[in-house]
């Protein structure tokens, strides 16, 4: 552990009392919000319609820079640079958000920082199928790692799964998971979110939105090209502790609209069509 002095640690503290104040109405008002949307085209709450159920949600239509995207032709950076990341172990709970499940930090876990600013983790939380697609090749689960800034700012972590040997980080939940059919949150004690396991140093970045309402615009997206693996029965865990209409949460992918997604890999030079099997 690093030795701070307390000019340090006496801003960062008040920063932290303030953020755990924010999250803990946003994560309510996210539960809130489940009821008013679902990824039930049938129910007319459904995707499609999002963007006419409420005023506020008009980018969930009407947005530009939606996410998430088919990945396809990228333009490699490599002045980019590894992503960097100093996390840490912080109380942590395990949410139903009726919408999706959820590991929602309570105290400092960390943070990333990308072109200067520092974005601090807020929740990882999971959508079955992926959301993001490679060459339209869909994958059978992608994790979000949520990060947000003192200005308001989002930055999110992508990473996609696909069914094989079970993953580790969900393993150590599995137990915890099963228990949100009866209640809405569990406790999960010190987690560090490097225990999620970020599968390697090759990324994809691009300017989006958050894949739910309201959609929000400008949300600085990290995904990871390396396709980790998880069991048929985790994904499973996941899906059925929400109700019918939610179990499928993914958004269809979104018109790419003339932006460009980036690739860190100083290996590559040039512009190219990403291929699946790389």
């Amino acid at each position: 552990m690093k030795n701070c002095n307390n000019s340090y640690w006496k801003p960062a503290f008040s920063f932290f009392l303030l953020s755990c104040l924010v999250l803990s109405v946003s994560a309510c008002s996210q539960s809130e919000e489940g009821h008013e949307f679902n990824y039930d085209e049938a129910s007319g709450r459904g995707p499609s319609r999002w963007g006419l159920l409420k005023p506020e949600w008009r980018n969930c239509s009407d947005g530009r820079m939606q996410s998430p995207i088919d990945i396809g032709t990228v333009q490699p950076r490599p002045q980019l640079g590894d992503l960097q990341r100093n996390y840490t172990s912080a109380p942590a709970v395990l949410e139903n958000r009726v919408v999706d499940v959820a590991v929602v930090w309570r105290g400092n876990a960390g943070n990333i920082t990308i072109n200067g600013t520092v974005y601090y983790v807020v929740n990882c939380h999971w959508h079955s199928p992926s959301e993001h697609t490679f060459n339209r090749t869909r994958f059978a689960l992608e994790l979000h790692l949520v990060h947000q800034s003192a200005q308001n700012l989002t930055a999110v972590v992508a990473i996609l799964y696909q069914l094989g040997a079970a993953d580790p980080f969900i393993a150590r939940l599995r137990p915890f998971i099963t228990t949100l059919e009866n209640v809405e949150r569990v406790p999960l004690g010190p987690i560090d979110p490097e225990s999620i396991g970020l599968p390697g140093r090759k990324y994809y970045r691009y300017n989006g939105s958050l894949t739910t309402p309201p959609c929000s615009e400008g949300v600085l997206w990290t995904v990871f090209p390396q396709i980790k693996t998880v069991s048929r029965s985790q994904v499973e865990a996941l899906r059925n502790v929400l109700p019918p209409e939610n179990r499928n949460n993914s958004r269809p992918t979104q018109p790419l609209n003339n932006r460009t997604v980036l690739l860190y890999d100083p290996a590559r030079m040039g512009t190219f069509t990403l291929k699946t099997d790389d």
